[in-house]
């Protein structure tokens, strides 16, 4: 599984539509950043506490550039995102991951076939600066917020 120091995966994730490819490495290879993971979009604990928490949080401006990341599409993603960040008033991104490929490369994918159809990301935060991993928050459950609360992740930023 993903741990401090590693370097973030070199996979095009998609923004918006599958065209607009974006490649954490490259947008996070310097300066602060934070990865937040999520099962799936749309879901209870992702759309009410779990990403809530980041786009309401005072602290979100001491983390960087923030992308948040689900085993999805890209239109689901964008629909998501206008849902929970109507005004953008954050400057969170939401990226696809539609292979699950950038997820399998953190080492963070679980079986979740019998409720999702397919394999999920785990819920997890990782707080990274210049391309590295310097704090990796995991739920050890896959998808309790807990570990990977926006108040307990921001809090030590």
């Amino acid at each position: 599984m993903v741990k401090v120091g590693d370097s973030i995966p070199n996979v095009d994730l998609v923004e918006g539509s599958p065209g607009d490819k974006v490649n954490l490495s490259k947008e996070l290879a310097s300066g602060k950043g934070l990865i937040v993971g999520v099962p799936a979009a749309f879901s209870p604990s992702c759309s009410a506490t779990h990403i809530p928490g980041y786009v309401s949080s005072d602290k979100l401006k001491n983390a960087g550039k923030v992308f948040v990341v689900s085993v999805n599409d890209p239109f689901v993603m964008k629909a998501w995102g206008a849902t929970l960040d109507p005004t953008s008033k954050t400057d969170i991104r939401f990226l696809g991951d539609p292979s699950g490929q950038f997820t399998k490369d953190l080492d963070l994918s679980f079986d979740s076939a019998a409720v999702f159809g397919q394999d999920r990301s785990k819920r997890y935060a990782l707080v990274v600066e210049d391309g590295k991993i310097k704090s990796a928050h995991v739920e050890p459950d896959n998808t309790g917020v807990n570990e990977s609360a926006a108040e307990k992740v921001l809090g030590n930023l």
